[in-house]
């Protein structure tokens, strides 16, 4: 099957570096993993062509490089407990702290991203609840085998990622996609550095839970 017919989950999967490509472009290749790559182009005003020819432009992958898909259910989540949310748990308290300095010095300035601390704050709530629900349920049940069963909490889960999207679309309307302005001080351009960072982690983050720790539970 050639590329450009093949999920935006699949190939971010199989593809070393793919998914740096997909953030160039604004391609959602987590909660948006299951269309062509095809669509996701036509969605981002791309022509599918020049996409496949970066994709295939990638280096071959290097043997440091883990796949994933060759892990077992207890690696990858192993994996995505101490490489997401330990990392989020340490992100967003240290974000929030910079985007309530940023507003407090520089809230008269057309382009300070006035809200983004409590936006900030809305998602450390609900990201902090969601990963328990995956720390004391829908992992244990991963863990044991229990995939079958498994299928109401994942629906849940699912749906909570397109959630913690639909944030990330705000925080990139609240800052100019993540590109501090002209003369921006330290801490914010430090702010959007982190910001950019989290922003990738969280896509890395549910697209390894959606397009295969959960898929694998089908």
């Amino acid at each position: 099957m050639n590329l450009s017919d093949q999920t935006v989950g699949r190939i971010a999967l199989s593809l070393p570096g793919a998914t740096r490509i997909f953030h160039i472009h604004n391609i959602d290749f987590c909660c948006g993993g299951r269309i062509s790559l095809r669509q996701a182009a036509e969605r981002a005003g791309l022509h599918v062509d020049k996409l496949v020819a970066e994709l295939e432009a990638l280096p071959a992958a290097s043997s440091e490089q883990r796949d994933w898909r060759e892990a077992s259910n207890d690696e990858l989540i192993e994996h995505i407990l101490t490489r997401y949310h330990d990392v989020h748990r340490q992100q967003l308290p240290e974000l929030i702290r910079m985007a309530r300095r940023v507003e407090q010095v520089h809230g008269e300035r057309e382009s300070c991203p006035n809200g983004l601390a409590d936006l900030l704050m809305d998602i450390h709530q609900e990201m902090e609840s969601h990963m328990q629900k995956e720390e004391q349920i829908l992992f244990p049940m991963l863990r044991s085998g229990m995939g079958a069963q498994a299928q109401g909490p994942i629906a849940v889960m699912r749906h909570e990622h397109d959630d913690h999207g639909e944030n990330l679309e705000q925080v990139m309307l609240l800052t100019d996609d993540i590109t501090p302005p002209k003369g921006a001080c330290t801490t914010w351009r430090a702010l959007y550095t982190g910001l950019r960072e989290f922003r990738e982690d969280l896509m890395e983050h549910i697209h390894l839970e959606n397009n295969l720790l959960f898929e694998r539970a089908g």
